[in-house]
């Protein structure tokens, strides 16, 4: 599935027992392309950037749950490019090796980050940007990647449904804080694409979402 945004493109791969949506996300110019959550299957994100003539730069974690990030490895191994996650969730990459749910993901250890991504950096790919947006509450290091139109927001917001907050480390007042304050006063017409299930806009989101009103 490839959806066009301007010269920015990007193709979804759902890996993982947890159905964890994968986003390449490219310039139609260059063909640089960001990983952005790579949680498991490698051998189905691999073919899906080689068949696409893609060329990684950048691996990008939403947050640091293992179903977000139990391929980091092989795409790193395989490329040999930089790994990039909110210095709050650098904790959980550390913690892979010891959590038993990552034999049933068929999770790797993750490497340790390179680059510690900050609210309001940009990171670019090719002649393509994409702006990091500080959005705590499902972990206190998660966040949301911003192009022109669209948002990729891991497990803050979803069609229909919010992130969840019981886990170590969530927070259900940061969450409708980064829900409230930061990504619905988006304009409505921004795509939302979510860190599982289909895509939405703001403005169904602020229509439809039960969660919301």
């Amino acid at each position: 599935m490839i959806k066009n945004n301007g010269m920015m493109k990007y193709k979804l791969v759902v890996v993982g027992p947890l159905e964890t949506n994968c986003y390449l996300v490219y310039c139609d110019d260059t063909l640089d392309c960001a990983v952005i959550d790579p949680g498991a299957e490698a051998e189905k994100i691999l073919p899906a950037i080689l068949e696409a003539g893609l060329k990684p730069v950048v691996i990008l974690n939403t947050h640091g749950h293992i179903d977000h990030i139990g391929a980091n490895r092989d795409i790193k191994d395989r490329f040999g490019v930089p790994l990039g996650i909110h210095p709050l969730d650098r904790p959980l990459l550390e913690k892979t090796q010891e959590l038993e749910l990552s034999i049933f993901l068929g999770a790797k250890e993750s490497p340790l980050p390179d680059l510690m991504l900050e609210d309001g950096e940009t990171i670019e790919i090719g002649r393509c940007r994409l702006g990091v947006i500080h959005t705590p509450g499902h972990t206190p290091g998660s966040v949301s990647f911003r192009g022109d139109a669209v948002l990729f927001s891991g497990d803050t917001l979803f069609n229909g449904g919010v992130g969840r907050t019981d886990l170590p480390g969530g927070s259900a007042r940061d969450l409708e804080l980064s829900i409230r304050e930061i990504i619905l006063p988006l304009p409505r017409e921004t795509v939302v694409l979510p860190g599982h299930g289909p895509w939405t806009t703001i403005g169904e989101e602020w229509e439809s979402n039960p969660f919301l009103g």
